[in-house]
């Protein structure tokens, strides 16, 4: 019996790589796709010598192909993290667009389950606070985070189209604040930029007062949950992500800590434009659905996340 074949878009990312590993552990055959644009092949080298991975080196914002039979579709491509999608807002904007309808129609072509990533960005800087699925966000549409919020609001509205109009198998994960090993240390977001200040000795840098919360998720507890919500038989977005909220200043705290580097302070800096003021998943939908929540603890996930980081800068 000829094993289930996945194809992950964005596998030389962050979460795409991880996800590649679990599933290649379960069993299946995985096809990774990826432009390198934010992805790094060092994330997935030590697939290249396994037999039931393959690997194309392709933008899905044009025509995608991939020969045979396909069981499973997980879109993770596109640039996450603000520096990124400032940079290349074109690219962002049309990966979630153009991207997401080409691989509804090779999912369609192949009768195939396609999972799109989402992102809590959808709700923009929020009025309702934990955010559950029901709310329908607070979005500036042509600000600078625009297009990427535009972008991933989008990627749910074609999605669920596909899937109401042609019958469509479809499943949405909203992901909230992920960390883990294999994260950039120059993508922007707060934890490798936190990480990488201390390791060196630098201030750590907090925008605005640091009065802002975020939540943050350790990346093989995200991956077990888009596992469970790709073979749960539920259309509708899925919040994802780890509801234990915190200031970002007490999390720069936290930071110094563990790097234990009594040269770094906390400098402050000017908020960017449309930053959200809180961000806190409601993920009452995951644990009913999915029997579903976060099991590692921050400071043990921080650790993990800390080796990382001090093998990969360097002082």
């Amino acid at each position: 019996m000829s094993k289930e074949k996945i194809l992950i878009t964005g596998a030389a990312g962050f979460i795409g790589s991880h996800l590649c590993d679990r599933f290649l552990r379960d069993g299946f055959h995985v096809i990774g796709m990826d432009n390198l644009l934010t992805g790094s092949l060092n994330n997935i080298q030590h697939l290249f010598c396994l037999a039931d991975f393959e690997f194309y080196h392709h933008d899905v914002s044009r025509f995608v192909h991939v020969p045979g039979k396909l069981d499973y579709i997980l879109h993770f491509a596109s640039p996450a993290s603000p520096i990124d999608y400032l940079k290349m807002p074109i690219q962002t904007l049309k990966v979630g667009s153009l991207g997401t309808h080409n691989l509804l129609g090779l999912a369609r072509e192949k009768r195939a389950r396609l999972l799109i990533a989402s992102t809590s960005e959808v709700y923009g800087d929020p009025l309702v606070h934990p955010q559950t699925e029901d709310y329908w966000g607070n979005v500036n549409p042509i600000g600078p985070r625009g297009v990427y919020d535009e972008a991933k609001r989008f990627q749910e509205a074609i999605t669920m189209a596909y899937h109401r109009y042609h019958g469509l198998e479809t499943r949405i994960v909203r992901i909230f604040n992920t960390y883990g090993p294999r994260m950039r240390v120059d993508d922007g977001r707060v934890l490798p930029a936190f990480f990488k200040q201390a390791i060196l000795g630098e201030d750590l840098s907090i925008f605005g007062d640091g009065s802002q919360t975020r939540s943050f998720c350790y990346v093989d507890d995200l991956v077990e949950g888009i596992v469970r919500l790709l073979f749960c038989d539920y259309a509708e977005p899925v919040n994802l992500g780890n509801p234990q909220e915190i200031t970002i200043r007490d999390f720069a705290e936290e930071i110094l800590a563990l790097v234990d580097k009594t040269a770094s302070k906390i400098s402050f800096h000017p908020l960017p434009v449309d930053d959200p003021k809180q961000r806190r998943p409601d993920i009452g939908l995951a644990r009913s659905l999915l029997n579903w929540e976060p099991r590692v603890d921050r400071s043990e996930g921080l650790a993990l996340t800390f080796d990382y980081f001090k093998a990969v800068v360097k002082p």
